[in-house]
């Protein structure tokens, strides 16, 4: 069945010359001039890669029925990343390539989906906001008190985000999966 632009979500599945993506962002942009355009920033799920495209308004898509199976996943060994069905106990293995920027997200014992697509295994979606801890971060100064001014900061799971300059080492932070952005501080 087609999509058109208007429809989007985040976590809409389409397709695009031949290849299978995931919508991650869109903003609806009318410039001043000429018709509206949808801006989008798509995930690949087969190479785990982001892009960002601008579509006219109203463009349509064949939109691409998944099966999602929760996976919940147990650790790395630095090349593999692997998982195992919450049902049926069998356990697969991702290369960390294929997973792209969301493996810096993924920590022990989160249940993921994993998406399929004829039966065959095509990429990993993550809950929208994870909880993570602060390994590494420089203190925030005194008198620092400006909005919005960011530092940066380790997670437990390697990645490295932006956060306010009140947070210390040892917080725990809700980041948000999709766009890699720091949302709270978790009490």
């Amino acid at each position: 069945m087609p999509v058109d632009t208007s429809q989007f979500k985040n976590g809409t599945i389409i397709e695009i010359e031949g290849e299978i993506y995931s919508v991650v962002w869109f903003q609806h942009h009318k410039p001043g001039k000429g018709g509206a355009v949808m801006r989008t920033k798509l995930r690949n799920l087969k190479s785990g890669s982001t892009v960002e495209r601008t579509f006219k308004s109203g463009e349509k898509f064949r939109e691409v029925e998944m099966e999602r199976k929760k996976k919940e996943f147990m650790y790395n060994d630095g090349k593999n990343y692997f998982f195992m069905d919450t049902k049926t106990y069998e356990q697969i293995a991702i290369p960390k390539e294929q997973l792209g920027e969301i493996a810096g997200f993924l920590k022990e014992n989160t249940t993921v989906d994993a998406l399929y697509l004829d039966g065959n295994y095509t990429g990993i979606e993550l809950p929208a906001n994870v909880a993570l801890k602060i390994v590494e971060t420089v203190p925030g100064v005194k008198g620092d008190t400006v909005t919005n001014v960011m530092k940066e900061a380790g997670l437990e799971t390697g990645a490295t985000i932006k956060v306010p300059l009140f947070i210390k080492e040892g917080d725990i932070v809700l980041v948000d999966t999709r766009t890699g952005e720091y949302v709270e501080r978790v009490s």
